[in-house]
Formats: C-alpha cells, sequence, structure tokens
C-alpha cells in the first residue's frame, strides 16, 4: 500500500523515524483540500502513544478539508544544516501517514489538549495549564492522527558518518 523508499540506504529505522516525532516543535499537516488541490499547513502537535495529536479551531480549511478526507500526511524536519562546500544540506526527517480525526469525546479531547500544553509550556504549573486550556476550551477542536505507517530519511552523508 505505502511505496518502498528508493534510496534505501538513507532509510532510518522505525524507532529513529518516531524518535524525530517526539523531538519536533512543529511539522506540515498534508490533507486534501479544495478541489482536489493539496493543502499542507504548518501546526504544532504532540506525538503520544503512536498517534499525533493537532489542535485547530471548530471551523476553516484544515476541518473542511479533514472532514471530506480521513486520509493526512504529517512531515517533521529534525535537521537541515546547509553545507555550501559540497552544494546539499545535511537533513533528517521523517513522514507519517494515517488517518485523522476529530475528537469528540471530552475525556479523549481534554487529555490530548493536556499534554499538547504540557509539551509547550513544561515549566508551566498544572493550574496554569488548566487555567488557559479552560480559557480555550469552548472554540477548541482537538485531532487525532492514528499512523498507519511512518518512514525516515536522512542525507546519506549523516548515514556514513555513523558507519565510521
Amino acid at each position: 500500500m505505502f511505496r518502498e523508499m528508493r534510496r534505501k540506504k538513507q532509510l532510518l529505522s522505525s524507532e529513529e523515524a518516531a524518535a524525530i516525532l517526539n523531538r519536533g516543535t512543529s511539522g506540515v499537516l498534508a490533507l486534501l483540500g479544495d478541489d482536489g488541490y493539496p493543502y499542507a499547513v504548518p501546526i504544532s502537535y504532540v506525538y503520544m502513544d503512536g498517534k499525533l495529536y493537532f489542535h485547530s479551531a471548530k471551523s476553516g480549511h484544515k476541518l473542511d478539508a479533514i472532514l471530506q478526507e480521513e486520509k493526512a500526511s504529517f512531515c517533521v524536519i529534525d535537521q537541515d544544516r546547509i553545507v555550501p562546500e559540497e552544494y546539499t544540506t545535511y537533513f533528517r526527517s521523517a513522514i507519517a501517514f494515517g488517518r485523522i480525526r476529530v475528537l469528540d469525546e471530552e475525556g479523549e479531547k481534554r487529555n490530548a489538549i493536556e499534554a499538547l500544553a504540557l509539551k509547550y509550556a513544561p515549566d508551566s504549573t498544572p493550574e496554569g495549564r488548566q487555567g488557559e486550556i479552560q480559557r480555550e476550551w469552548t472554540p477548541l477542536c482537538m485531532l487525532e492522527m492514528t499512523i498507519e505507517h511512518i518512514t525516515g530519511k536522512e542525507a546519506i552523508e549523516l548515514t556514513r558518518k555513523k558507519q565510521i
């Protein structure tokens, strides 16, 4: 169902790809948008229990696209260092493919937003996080992406350095 990577030497293990999702702070969510055009939107997220969670408004292009087609991909760039003398970049990235849904159940929604808040404000107090969540609760929509396939890739130069 999912294509094999052409440059297998650059393929990261699924554990390394998951580590990229854990480290990342933002990525690009790609959806099927209006009139069949791709719609890719930069977004913050949290990776938890093998799933990705995103926040959203209760209406807009992103939500319309998800309600129309649940399949999505999400890309995180872990490293992208330009090496001008080699005319290349030393990159590392991961792409997750899966299905995305709106969290309707209040407990699921609360767990997801609490994990997101903790990721982006780890030094905040539980009371501070709860206050902020409560202020934003009414217009908040939380999304869950169940990952069906994940792949990671890095520059061949990084792969070679690991082998030395």
